[in-house]
């Protein structure tokens, strides 16, 4: 290790109903992310976030307990909303003391210009889906849906991801991923030389030159099978898969 670590993760979909994940991922806690200066959980960290009353569910409660426990030996836990868990709020910060970090998030890693995305505003060809979107990030939408009884939005958000699993079927992959311009455009726009995201479920490390600067670009897996996570420290990133 070259100074100090951060850890990136995103997309764990993290639900009572997918158990597979849960040793994978208390694993990963007890384990690796001790090494670590930060832990940065890049977005749809849940399968669905309802609402923080969602911590009266056993297993949420548990993964807020898991992720005190390690801010208590000193690393610092940063959340970001995916398009999954876009209403985890202050109460589940309290409970787990992670920190609620905006989308995007530009910050000085090793010494890098580096900005931090789920990675869905990238993928701009994907029309629809922006649409809904805006439509679920917009304030008025969530206060609503929020004074919904619990058991009706956990049914809504049922309904939500079967809705976009068959809308999927219908799409160009392509068009699922990132737009080439506007993953430039977010270049410019920052003024960083690296992007850090997640969303697509396309790992991997990409080079490539906006405006004369050389920059990459790196993509975290998902967790439907093994999991994985990126490691940063001064001699650069690495993405690491772990086993089942």
């Amino acid at each position: 290790m070259h100074g100090p670590l951060s850890l990136f993760i995103s997309d764990l979909h993290l639900t009572a109903e997918r158990p597979l994940t849960h040793p994978v991922f208390f694993r990963f806690l007890r384990e690796v992310a001790p090494q670590a200066q930060a832990l940065y959980i890049l977005g749809d960290f849940f399968e669905a976030w309802v609402g923080d009353d969602a911590l009266a569910e056993p297993f949420h409660a548990q993964v807020a307990q898991a992720l005190r426990r390690l801010t208590g030996q000193g690393v610092a836990v940063h959340l970001m909303h995916g398009n999954r868990d876009f209403l985890l709020a202050q109460a589940f910060c309290a409970a787990s003391d992670a920190r609620l970090i905006a989308e995007p998030h530009v910050l000085d890693l090793a010494g890098v210009p580096t900005v931090l995305l789920h990675g869905d505003a990238l993928c701009i060809d994907d029309v629809d889906y922006q649409g809904l979107r805006r439509m679920v990030r917009d304030a008025q939408w969530q206060a609503a849906f929020l004074q919904r009884p619990y058991a009706e939005r956990v049914a809504l958000a049922q309904q939500l991801r079967a809705q976009s699993e068959r809308s999927k079927g219908d799409k160009p992959p392509e068009i699922m991923d990132v737009n080439v311009e506007a993953v430039a455009e977010a270049f410019r726009r920052h003024g960083v030389r690296r992007m850090i995201h997640g969303h697509t479920h396309r790992p991997g490390h990409h080079v490539l030159t906006v405006d004369g600067v050389a920059c990459e670009r790196w993509v975290l897996p998902d967790w439907y099978a093994t999991g994985g996570y990126l490691a940063c420290d001064a001699a650069g990133c690495r993405l690491v898969s772990l086993g089942p």
